[in-house]
């Protein structure tokens, strides 16, 4: 069997990122794995901010992101979710062994012939997501090392070699579509506005066709109703924006072991012959 899997930072990065891809694969039989580095606890509670006296405070949303993400998990057919317990905003700060151990281990569990992860500038800037592309790339690697071990020896399981890597890299289309309900797309970081760069075309190595997964996203956003307040805009969208969002996913392929070129790929396990 086919096997899958996403690594993302916080609940709804799988739906509003992966979503798409996730769905389209669950249906067709591949068995989807997804791993998230945090319980999203520093977030806003229905578009309150955490200091304010509507929030429930950390832990509270901690339990319903993490309820949200296994609800939302279920829309979209994932077979495995996995919490890594880091904590929300402060993810490039882990201890990087310790962190790359924590994925290796997921891999070598899984067993993922393809693995799906943030872009090295994490999508707009965001740390966490930054934080989690380097920490993907590396367990990925590490993953088929057998000397490669956690800090206590612990051998993390079986070596596990993936085949294919990719990067999310959303064209300007897509970026468009999302400032069209979000505004402009930034981030704050060390008082330096980092904003959503979008890839060029000619980058994009692989365009996946997800429209008939639109119904199991929509549901799967559904299921993040502390965020509601966020998601709200997307409703507004036209629907040349909605394609834009739902009808495909791009992805850049960061390597591979069974195929490369400048054509374009159409599904993320091309070139693999999986009995």
């Amino acid at each position: 069997m086919r096997r899958l899997m996403v690594v993302a930072a916080h609940p709804d990065d799988e739906t509003l990122g992966f979503g798409g891809p996730l769905a389209r694969y669950a249906r067709e039989g591949v068995r989807t794995f997804l791993v998230t580095a945090t319980r999203g606890q520093r977030g806003r509670y229905l578009g309150h901010p955490i200091d304010s006296p509507e929030h429930p405070g950390r832990d509270a949303l901690a339990q319903i992101r993490e309820r949200e993400l296994q609800e939302a998990a279920a829309a979209l057919g994932i077979s495995h979710v996995s919490l890594l317990d880091y904590e929300d905003q402060h993810l490039d700060r882990a201890n990087v062994a310790e962190a790359v151990a924590a994925i290796v281990r997921e891999i070598r569990h899984a067993r993922p012939h393809v693995v799906l992860t943030f872009p090295p500038d994490g999508a707009y800037g965001h740390p966490d997501h930054i934080a989690i592309s380097q920490l993907t790339t590396a367990a990925t690697i590490a993953s088929a090392d057998a000397g490669f071990r956690g800090r206590d020896g612990d051998t993390l399981g079986p070596a596990h070699t993936v085949l294919k890597l990719y990067y999310l890299a959303w064209p300007k289309a897509t970026w468009t579509a999302y400032q069209a309900a979000f505004k402009k797309v930034v981030c704050m970081v060390d008082g330096v506005e980092r904003q959503a760069t979008p890839w060029p075309d000619w980058a994009v190595t692989t365009v996946i066709e997800t429209a008939e997964s639109g119904e199991a996203v929509w549901r799967a956003v559904a299921c993040h109703a502390s965020q509601v307040g966020a998601y709200a805009a997307l409703k507004t969208l036209e629907p040349a924006q909605r394609d834009a969002l739902w009808r495909s996913c791009s992805f850049y392929r960061a390597f591979s072991l069974v195929n490369g070129g400048r054509r374009t790929e159409s599904d993320l396990f091309e070139g693999l012959h999986v009995d």
